[in-house]
């Protein structure tokens, strides 16, 4: 990849990630066909789709959608290789526990940002008489007579828990009364899917929600929504590298906060009801500190892509991120291209350089992967990315999507391959 060129050009966001993730698991709750639509290609879409499989679904793909069709006695144990390959086959654990009684998985893989508890997720579930037996890495959790309602006080809006005991509570008998609850825009679109399915669901975007279990859900059509982690990727490339691009699709009151810091930095932002347009054309001014936390909050990950796009930025830009002690592991690539930054606690501190070399670097994880591509389009010379399988698991196509904006992404790229290759999904 050779870098230092402006980007110009329109891009459509794909479905986002964090949304189409935990309703392919919801889609367990179902006993009729669920379709779902703007489905991302993405290696961990392809991860739970094999879950899926493995517990006796069958999953159809086609153009951007995927036909689950539930398991009429769906397998109670997810295997621990798939449960290895993502975070999110956690998602899994909560569907099957309310559909057979009983769920048994190991530890969940995903990039290592430092400890990802899953106590509120278990304390959620044993309150609604679930009992919970760990054995090293192995977790059983049964509930032989079924969940019942309860209410639930979260001593953090935890996006994980939120969504395990909103699926949870659906099929629970009575009544549970969520309070504390994540309201980031997957957990939304997630109780949006789950109501389209049948379910009993008020106050989904505030931080108390009410849930009216029922034995199983119906079967839906559902859209999942845009990626806003995708949106802030390519705002923050053209913040570093300068242009003008415009995002079909994205929503401007999902990356708000993020919004106001590039405004701070200089760029120009125009928000339509369907698309959000960036430009930058003069200097790049750091925005001083920033801080993320919950939404409507500076999101966690976009913390390291912010990072990035302040590499070349006049003054000092300073990012802690609330949310996981290593989240700014992409600092040691930033380095390598002869940024000025260092890393303290969970601060990282970047002071603009007006140039950066092309240098090898490799992708800690997932949005650290996405920010040294970042890095990479706006250093002179040639640089290497190793580990794009880390950038694989959120982004279709990365390289691909920033040549089409004018990057020279000059590498061999992967050929696309459908996710499955099974019959087409009838839609």
């Amino acid at each position: 990849m050779r870098g230092a060129v402006p980007l110009y050009g329109q891009v459509t966001v794909p479905g986002a990630k964090n949304s189409v993730l935990p309703i392919m698991a919801a889609s367990l709750l179902c006993e009729q066909r669920v379709v779902l639509e703007n489905v991302p290609q993405l290696s961990d879409v392809a991860c739970a789709a094999r879950i899926l499989q493995s517990l006796g679904c069958r999953v159809l793909a086609g153009e951007r959608a995927l036909a689950i069709l539930p398991a009429q006695a769906p397998a109670s144990e997810v295997p621990p290789p798939l449960m290895r390959r993502m975070r999110s086959s956690l998602f899994f654990l909560a569907p099957l526990l309310a559909r057979t009684g009983r769920a048994s998985i190991t530890a969940p893989g995903g990039c290592n940002l430092g400890a990802r508890p899953i106590d509120m997720h278990l304390a959620g579930l044993a309150a609604m008489g679930a009992n919970v037996e760990e054995d090293g890495a192995q977790l059983t959790v049964t509930a032989p007579q079924g969940l019942r309602g309860a209410h639930i006080a979260l001593r953090f809006p935890s996006v994980g828990a939120t969504e395990t005991l909103l699926m949870a509570a659906c099929c629970a008998r009575g009544q549970t009364v969520l309070d504390g609850c994540a309201v980031e825009p997957e957990v939304v679109d997630l109780a949006r899917f789950l109501s389209c399915a049948g379910a009993c669901i008020t106050g989904a975007g505030t931080r108390r929600m009410r849930i009216r279990g029922r034995p199983l859900l119906q079967g839906a059509r559902f859209r999942i929504c845009p990626d806003r982690i995708f949106t802030a990727t390519l705002l923050c490339a053209v913040a570093g590298c300068g242009g003008s691009v415009t995002l079909r699709g994205a929503r401007a009151q999902d990356c708000a906060a993020l919004l106001r810091a590039l405004r701070r930095a200089g760029c120009e932002v125009v928000r339509r009801e369907d698309a959000v347009s960036l430009r930058r054309t003069g200097a790049l001014h750091a925005p001083g500190a920033l801080v993320t936390d919950v939404h409507p909050a500076l999101p966690t990950d976009s913390a390291p892509l912010l990072a990035a796009a302040m590499l070349r930025a006049e003054g000092a830009t300073l990012i802690t991120d609330t949310i996981f002690e290593r989240r700014f592991a992409c600092a040691q690539g930033f380095a390598a291209m002869r940024a000025a930054c260092g890393v303290q606690g969970r601060t990282i501190c970047v002071q603009g350089v007006p140039r950066l070399a092309g240098a090898q670097v490799c992708a800690p994880d997932l949005r650290g992967g996405a920010a040294l591509v970042l890095a990479a389009l706006q250093a002179e010379g040639e640089s290497v990315i190793a580990g794009a399988a880390h950038i694989a698991r959120g982004y279709e196509d990365l390289a691909g999507t920033l040549a089409s904006l004018g990057a020279d992404a000059g590498y061999v790229r992967r050929a696309q391959r459908p996710l499955f290759e099974n019959a087409p999904c009838a839609t």
